[in-house]
């Protein structure tokens, strides 16, 4: 339950499903040190059943620890389906689920579990056999995005009709006006603010934050950026921006996350890969366009030229430039926002998510006879029919 994709869908289907009708429980690892806890952000309302051997680590012993505490948990609750998420959890829950015989077996895809373009080639085929031979033991993948799947699809990793996509759902608290975001995060004044929200890691190239930023403080003296977000390359990114004596702003992540979109005029990503950025569809849903890199499924996020500008991940200049075009037409990113709002609370809104959850696993409950036909709502994630 550390602060990332996984949590708040998790969240959302715990709560979202009638509890009349599904029995759900949620087992999770321990949240690490260096992570934040989403539980203590947005999720405090969730029950979890944390099994402290379910924790990261590579040992051989401990990941054994892992799937015996889950087969253990599974032979107690004996349930109808068990959906698994994020690549750890996937793997030892699918082992778990499958030694049991658990009638149906899922696996979700929060984000793309392939090694980035600069991994070695050894662990992305290691990574890419464990989870090809993984898909069949599944009897249904979700992938949060067409991009992601066919990329699945390409490294040999499931089967087409195993495929249910289901893209993320997110509802942001009510955003405030702007200057009061600003006032509470303290960027009082009236230049523009660029925003990135998400972790601080290698994959997400905080690198060519800093770059852009360069960039664009030459041309644009009074941008402040924001980066929000922790991660293990928080310390680095934080040390290079002071070198390079750029004026950032260096956020935790926090409760009300709609503050920090508020205080934003547009938001920038420029990861190297990504599923469905949640952050973008938060961004969306507060009104603010974006400019990001075109990795992953981040096009079926964010509309180029409509609702934001995308970029080659490798034009540095591009982004740069995307950000200088959007901050210097007040008529644009306002048109570019009130569009993004409009799409991303219809097609990403949780409502969405969880009624396209719960009538997948009424399709596999009914093709495995494991819900009565008279029902017509399915099991749910660790979930034993009432």
């Amino acid at each position: 339950m550390s602060v990332g994709e996984a949590a708040p869908q998790v969240s959302a289907l715990m709560r979202g499903l009638d509890p009349d009708r599904f029995e759900q429980r949620l087992y999770a690892g321990p949240v690490e040190a260096d992570e934040r806890d989403y539980r203590r952000l947005g999720a405090a309302d969730v029950p979890v059943r944390v099994l402290p051997a379910l924790r990261r680590s590579v040992r051989p012993v401990d990941n054994l620890r892992a799937l015996t505490a889950l087969v253990a948990a599974i032979r107690q609750f004996q349930p109808d389906l068990v959906h698994t998420h994020d690549l750890r959890s996937g793997v030892l829950g699918r082992v778990a689920a499958a030694t049991c015989r658990v009638p149906i077996r899922v696996h979700s895809f929060h984000g793309h579990p392939l090694p980035g373009p600069l991994s070695p080639r050894g662990l992305a085929r290691l990574v890419g056999g464990a989870e090809a031979t993984l898909a069949w033991t599944s009897h249904a993948l979700v992938a949060v995005g067409a991009r992601v799947r066919d990329d699945l699809l390409a490294a040999r990793i499931g089967r087409p009709h195993q495929y249910t996509v289901i893209p993320p759902g997110a509802s942001l608290s009510p955003v405030p006006d702007r200057d009061r975001a600003r006032r509470v995060l303290g960027l009082d004044g009236a230049g523009p603010v660029v925003a990135y929200v998400g972790p601080v890691t290698a994959v997400k190239r905080l690198d060519r934050i800093l770059a852009v930023a360069r960039t664009v403080r030459r041309t644009m003296s009074g941008v402040r950026f924001v980066v929000c977000g922790d991660g293990d390359r928080l310390a680095e990114t934080t040390a290079q921006a002071l070198a390079d004596g750029l004026d950032i702003t260096f956020l935790p992540w926090r409760p009300d996350m709609e503050t920090v979109y508020a205080a934003a005029d547009l938001v920038l990503l420029t990861s190297d890969q990504e599923g469905s950025p949640l952050a973008l569809i938060e961004a969306g849903q507060a009104g603010r366009p974006v400019v990001a890199t075109d990795v992953g499924g981040t096009a079926e996020v964010v509309r180029h030229g409509r609702t934001g500008l995308l970029c080659d991940r490798r034009d540095y200049d591009g982004l740069s430039q995307a950000v200088l075009r959007l901050l210097g037409d007040d008529e644009l990113r306002a048109t570019m926002g009130r569009a993004a709002l409009a799409e991303t609370r219809e097609a990403f809104g949780t409502p969405r998510l969880v009624a396209a959850t719960r009538d997948l696993y009424h399709r596999l409950a009914m093709a495995r006879g494991c819900w009565p036909t008279e029902h017509v709502e399915p099991v749910v994630t660790l979930a034993r029919a009432r």
